[in-house]
């Protein structure tokens, strides 16, 4: 009895020695530790803060190249000296040996692994702490936004309840996602006859990524663990049973290629589950997982990053990347084997739309292409012979995107698309061009689309929206003749209290025709000069602003502005010439470009030019910053959203995944080892030539921003500040480049109106209280 009381007191002796030794490790691992991880040849800069409260340790991680700032870490332990740290949301865990200032270890992600020192640190809060307005400073600035309006400015940024929507192949079924009170997002399948709605799919802790039917009784569903983003691919009946993890495999990401029409069993997917930085084909069986790899993507410095299969889910083709930058389209011979046939440059366009299957020739297909001509166009192609066999379609004003085949009637050519002014859809087939003329009569002066249609064709779900329409389902049976509304996704909206959006176009001051658009309240269409905020896009290169609902300007003309949305040179969607006649271009004619348009529509009559503000985001930013000194006295007002202020600071300071493409940004901005255009970058970058601005400027700015450094707009505030200028700073801690955080997001807003109605004049819009 006494050998067993005096063992029972050892191992309690023991025991609190080891928490002994264990809290006292905690103190040393309590601080902020930073240190680089290598990979690829890039440089990736981690910096975790360990604290203890209550012997209990728990840590947040910040990767500053990133923009991410004091992401909570899931799991915090030690044991000894070794310190664990794990966030499951990323699949990333860290294990190392506490020295005293420096922690020894590696760093886990995906399946691999990095060696990670860390060192003791003083973490700094970016940035001068004294610059920011204060949120009493910035909650005045936002009540200057006076009056009862109809619409609040979350109105305009709400999330649908319902989105997703699809129909079974044989079309008795529709599948939708719905959130609950929770905002956990469910896949229910709606029995069309009966309207007996089934919850098929249940979200639980984990997200529903996306979903699709597979065939008329099996539903397919991507998910991962804790936003880790390693996919898994699961299915399900629509009824929810027979649920099954088709891709169990830890670490791994799944992601979905290929649905096969002609085989209701299987489907194609690519996986990353035999090296984690390419991704594998792969043929698998919807109800029993089994699978069969399709391809082997070895090749680890120029991976391929595209497969093209055809309706029997044979590999026809893949593009390989070259040098990180290139790509080399592969397609398959006679034997099999796969050969070069194009090489493309980055400023190239050759991708496969769909093979040809009503053409007896396998080798034919309907290809995007510009490597002949100024405008995407798309064309017949036979790879066989490697050769065009002729042009399909085309647009002289316009790059071509898209078109629709009919499996149903032989893979009949229905319609092409394109976007002009508005979204384009015309018409090829007879059967399609009746079907157009009911949606256009239905639907006069709204955009609509397919977006899904039942194998037989004799059901089509349409998505219809406009410049005052969010965007509404509606369902049209083919026998029956008949519409009936399926689900608006902004309902709060009343599209008769929306604003119009106007297609413009103009010549620029050197003779380029430039389109774009601008959004007009009430009072201007009733004659009156309003308010204009000028809204450069961000990008820029190969960026366009379209037509369509836009909830910021209609937040702006809910409050009687006007916006201006101008496709300067550089924006995508006209050409390669028109894209590359704006490089080496930003901020010099490209800038011209967006003055031209403002003046533009000062003659139309439309906007007072004593009122214009001028706002955007990242290059939209930079638009802002360049905008007031390159034009002192145009704009009354500017705000900058995450705008670049130094092309020098932005060239040298990039994120570590941007580092394969310098060689493409410095073909587009500048590049700083050319003389000339060392030049040209000094005169165009706002931060040296602050001495100029002279009207109010409100700066809004992340500060965890990769791209902008907080420091910049410390600068430039602290010198306009200096000069008597007005500028409010917003600054958000736990932000980086661009809000993401909602309520960050509608504080903006709130913000900003209230910085236009002290420097624009209040509105004059008639106040209605909402309902």
């Amino acid at each position: 009895m006494k050998k067993i009381k005096f063992k029972i007191q050892s191992i309690l002796m023991l025991a609190f020695v080891a928490l002994g030794m264990q809290f006292a490790t905690a103190q040393d691992a309590t601080g902020s530790w930073k240190g680089t991880l290598a990979v690829q040849g890039m440089e990736v800069p981690l910096l975790f803060n360990v604290s203890e409260e209550a012997n209990v340790l728990s840590a947040t991680m910040d990767s500053p190249s990133q923009g991410a700032t004091g992401l909570p870490m899931d799991e915090t332990t030690l044991v000894d000296k070794e310190l664990t740290i794990v966030f499951k949301q990323a699949g990333i865990k860290y294990v190392g040996i506490i020295d005293g200032d420096k922690i020894s270890g590696t760093f886990y992600q995906a399946g691999m692994e990095f060696p990670l020192v860390l060192e003791k640190t003083v973490k700094m809060i970016p940035g001068n702490t004294a610059l920011p307005s204060s949120d009493e400073a910035l909650k005045t600035l936002a009540a200057a936004d006076s009056g009862n309006f109809k619409y609040s400015v979350a109105d305009y940024f709400a999330k649908p309840n319902a989105s997703s929507f699809n129909y079974s192949p044989n079309g008795k079924y529709i599948s939708y996602m719905e959130k609950d009170k929770n905002g956990k997002r469910h896949v229910y399948v709606k029995e069309i006859a009966t309207e007996k709605v089934t919850r098929a799919i249940e979200e639980k802790e984990e997200l529903i990524r996306g979903y699709g039917w597979v065939n008329n009784n099996r539903l397919v569903y991507l998910m991962d663990q804790g936003g880790d983003e390693n996919y898994h691919l699961y299915a399900a009946d629509l009824d929810g049973s027979n649920q099954k993890d088709l891709t169990p495999f830890e670490g791994v990401q799944a992601n979905f290629l290929e649905l096969l029409k002609e085989d209701k069993d299987h489907i194609i997917i690519s996986l990353n589950k035999n090296n984690p930085q390419v991704f594998d084909p792969y043929k698998v069986n919807i109800v029993t997982g089994e699978m069969e790899q399709l391809y082997k993507n070895e090749d680890i410095a120029n991976p391929i990053m595209g497969y093209n299969f055809d309706k029997d889910g044979k590999l026809k083709a893949f593009t390989r990347l070259r040098d990180g930058v290139e790509q080399d389209l592969y397609y398959a011979k006679n034997d099999g084997a796969f050969e070069v046939i194009k090489s493309l440059s980055w400023k190239d366009a050759f991708s496969i739309l769909s093979f040809n299957y009503a053409s007896e020739n396998p080798d034919d297909a309907y290809v995007v292409s510009n490597l002949n001509s100024d405008k995407s166009e798309i064309i017949l192609y036979d790879f066989k012979l490697n050769k065009e066999i002729k042009k399909v379609f085309a647009n002289k004003d316009y790059d071509v995107s898209n078109l629709a085949l009919s499996r149903k009637r032989n893979y009949e050519l229905d319609y092409f698309q394109y976007e002009g002014e508005k979204s384009i859809i015309v018409p090829v087939s007879a059967y399609y061009k009746k079907l157009h003329q009911k949606f256009e009569k239905q639907f006069a002066g709204k955009q609509f689309g397919i977006a899904d249609a039942t194998d037989d064709e004799n059901s089509y779900l349409l998505v219809v929206s406009s410049d005052k329409l969010y965007g509404v389902y509606y369902s049209y049976d083919v026998k029956k003749d008949e519409f009936k509304l399926v689900y608006s996704l902004m309902p709060q909206l009343k599209e008769e209290d929306m604003a119009e959006m106007r297609p413009i176009t103009f010549k620029s001051r050197d003779g380029l025709t430039i389109h774009g658009y601008i959004t007009l309240p009430k009072a201007a269409i009733n004659g009156e000069k309003v308010p204009v905020i000028v809204n450069p896009h961000g990008g820029p290169q190969g960026i366009r602003d379209s037509w369509g609902f836009g909830p910021e300007a209609q937040l702006f003309a809910s409050r009687g502005y006007a916006t201006l949305q101008v496709n300067f040179r550089i924006s995508g969607g006209y050409g390669k010439e028109f894209l590359e006649s704006g490089f080496k271009q930003i901020g010099r004619k490209a800038m011209d470009d967006v003055e031209d348009g403002l003046q533009y529509v000062i003659e139309q009559g439309w906007v007072d030019k004593n009122k214009a503000a001028i706002y955007g985001g990242s290059h939209g930013g930079y638009a802002v910053l360049r905008g007031l000194t390159k034009t002192p006295d145009l704009y009354a007002c500017g705000v900058d959203y995450v705008g670049v202020s130094n092309i020098f600071t932005f060239m040298n300071t990039m994120p570590p995944y941007w580092k394969p493409y310098v060689k493409i940004i410095k073909e587009i901005w500048y590049d700083e080892a050319i003389p000339e255009e060392k030049i040209v970058m000094e005169e165009v970058s706002p931060v040296f030539h602050i001495d100029k601005i002279k009207k109010p400027l409100f700066v809004i700015q992340g500060a965890n921003d990769p791209r902008v450094n907080i420091d910049e707009s410390d600068q430039i505030v602290s010198a306009l500040r200096a000069k008597g200028v007005d500028v409010p700073y917003m600054v958000k801690y736990d932000e980086g480049h661009g809000f993401a955080k909602e309520e960050n997001r509608i504080e903006l807003y709130e913000a900003m109106l209230g910085f236009y109605a002290k420097h624009l004049g209040q509105k004059t819009e008639v106040k209605q209280i909402k309902d």
